[in-house]
């Protein structure tokens, strides 16, 4: 797996084969896909855009912007995204994103329930903080302030 800046292309990829846990987030978040697409075609458009691509073309976009003093994050995947190895590539990549983003937290929310999602997003290196809007609230700590 590797990321490189995101296409619209790869955009449109990865919503024309959009997984239906992604389709679920939008749904619980209050939005749907279009509106998620468009969001991140603005992030696209800014070059704050990752598409993280396998073997099998893009499963998925990660974009990132800043607000206030953390960079949130945006998300669309394919089903085939949903693996321990890209969870693992994902831990080393919002890395990356975080070094781009001048090493503030990163934020990352999830409108669905269940320990799957959490246990995903300890597996990369986040922080649960409670929650937001009706979201959990993820948090990549700064890498000065990250345990071990």
């Amino acid at each position: 797996m590797r990321a490189r800046t995101a296409t619209v292309g790869d955009l449109e990829d990865v919503f024309r084969h959009l997984s239906k846990r992604m389709s679920d987030e939008y749904i619980a978040a209050g939005k749907d896909s279009k509106i998620a697409y468009d969001n991140l075609m603005m992030n696209l458009k800014e070059g704050r855009a990752h598409a993280l691509v396998d073997s099998d073309g893009t499963v998925a976009i990660v974009a990132w912007h800043e607000h206030g003093d953390a960079a949130d994050t945006l998300f669309a995947a394919r089903e085939g995204f949903f693996r321990a190895a890209t969870v693992r590539f994902c831990r080393r990549h919002i890395r990356q994103i975080q070094a781009l983003a001048g090493n503030l937290p990163i934020h990352s929310r999830s409108w669905l329930t269940g320990p799957e999602i959490a246990k995903w997003f300890r597996t990369i290196g986040y922080v649960e903080r409670g929650e937001e809007n009706g979201a959990k609230l993820f948090e990549l700590p700064p890498a000065a302030t990250r345990p071990g």
